[in-house]
């Protein structure tokens, strides 16, 4: 089985205590990792949509990653906004666990299964440096759907990934939908959002499913995707 769950926000080498966010927080990986045990096989797959951790640095990032190598299955992980210890692809795949694979302009291939995707960004903003930021986004997402597009096979199924809300504040399609779209992706997971958010945990847009996975939205338990 595919499971997700994002915005872990852990901080085992910094100071960074999520329960300042509200006492729901309070042990919050404790409780990931207690639902991760009982629904988690080692050939199962869950994927970490970004903000993984507060590390500033690859080495302070080690501790979190081995937490959560420590947990059954594998694990495919996409940067997030936060996830300032995320350096080039060549040194994050140097510090990362077994069983832990990275997306980035490209495709992750677990059995029948193939994950693709990327951060993403804000594309409601009119500032001139988010929309370059945005665009790039788009031209990322598009390297990984066209590697996916190449290993694609008949009985594969195709799990999409962002960090940002890949749709507007109206739930209205973006460039990311209508790319997401173009290749026939029809599961996709993101998160990002917290608190009081405008987002449904699932929204269907263009054939896709749109699975909201921050962890504190979907009460620190992993959401299943697919079987």
């Amino acid at each position: 089985m595919v499971f997700a769950i994002s915005d872990l926000h852990l901080g085992t080498c910094v100071d960074k205590p999520m329960d300042v966010f509200g006492k729901k927080w309070e042990g919050h990986f404790e409780k990931i990792a207690r639902d991760w045990r009982e629904k988690v096989g080692e050939d199962d797959v869950v994927l970490l949509a970004g903000d993984f951790s507060w590390a500033m640095t690859l080495d302070e990032v080690k501790e979190d990653l081995t937490a959560v190598a420590a947990l059954p299955g594998k694990k495919v992980i996409l940067k997030g906004n936060h996830d300032y210890w995320w350096q080039s692809l060549s040194k994050v795949k140097g510090v990362l666990p077994k069983d832990f694979f990275v997306v980035q302009n490209d495709v992750v291939r677990i059995g029948k299964y193939l994950f693709c995707g990327t951060r993403g960004w804000t594309s409601e903003s009119e500032a001139e440096e988010d929309k370059k930021i945005f665009a790039r986004e788009v031209i990322r997402l598009e390297l990984s759907l066209k590697e996916m597009e190449k290993q694609r096979g008949e009985g594969d199924v195709v799990i999409g990934m962002a960090h940002y809300p890949p749709f507007d504040l109206t739930m209205r399609p973006t460039p990311v939908t209508e790319l997401f779209h173009r290749y026939g992706v029809e599961k996709v997971v993101y998160g990002h959002l917290h608190g009081n958010v405008y987002a449904k945990r699932k929204v269907f847009l263009d054939n896709a499913t749109y699975y909201l996975t921050s962890c504190d939205l979907v009460d620190f338990t992993l959401v299943p995707i697919s079987d």
